[in-house]
């Protein structure tokens, strides 16, 4: 080796470009939901005929939109079923015929592990079906908020993570009541043998998604009629 070259300076390794997180994907055929910025639900609909920044939107609940309405910035929360995240776009839409929306200026603005969808406040009794162990059996409960991905229920008795359970519940009065197999995924002591448990829905058809997700739309729209 040249003595030059014991006083040369070793070239650095150049740095690997930042991987920057990878934009979650949104495809024609989510559920969807949308809202305006106030959060209040306008309509569920499904995303299709997805084109760069337009796509459309089937709408599948009535809206609370007026059809003759001008284009109108909405914000778009939809569920990833591939990445299991998320994901919460903002565009503009407006009416076409057949309970179809336009869309054009549709951006992602950003993914998460949270909740995907629209959630409603409750204070409905219920009953809670147990199998198997010592608990099995029926209890009374009270349905304190549900969303089409599942709901929390508030009872005095203790549950644990992952436990499964039937929630049946009549979400109007004037509606059949809804049977839901679900999950504990979280659990919050309130104390005095108090619990509340947050769930996610099981095996949850997409009819059964369809009519979960109208009636919430249609206990919405009743609450706000009352204020």
């Amino acid at each position: 080796m040249g003595v030059l070259n014991l006083f040369r300076k070793k070239a650095r390794p150049e740095r690997k470009a930042a991987q920057s997180e990878p934009e979650p994907e949104i495809y024609s055929g989510m559920r969807v939901e949308v809202t305006n910025f106030d959060g209040r639900l306008l309509f569920g609909a499904k995303l299709a005929n997805l084109q760069g920044t337009r796509a459309e939107l089937y709408q599948y609940t009535e809206a609370l939109l007026p059809t003759e309405e001008e284009p109108v910035r909405v914000r778009i929360r939809g569920f990833s079923d591939y990445e299991r995240k998320a994901v919460y776009m903002e565009g503009t839409i407006s009416p076409k015929p057949k309970h179809v929306w336009k869309v054009e200026e549709l951006q992602i603005v950003r993914a998460g592990n949270d909740r995907a969808f629209f959630r409603l406040d409750t204070n409905l009794d219920a009953t809670l079906t147990l199998f198997g162990g010592f608990g099995a059996g029926e209890r009374e409960c009270r349905l304190l908020n549900i969303s089409v991905g599942g709901a929390c229920v508030g009872i005095d008795h203790e549950l644990h993570l992952h436990d499964k359970f039937l929630l049946k519940v009549r979400l109007l009065e004037d509606r059949e009541t809804s049977v839901m197999y679900c999950e504990v995924l979280r659990v919050i002591d309130k104390g005095d043998s108090k619990f509340e448990y947050g769930c996610r829905f099981l095996e949850l058809a997409e009819a059964d998604q369809d009519r979960i997700t109208q009636n919430i739309f249609d206990a919405q729209r009743k609450k706000r009629a009352r204020f």
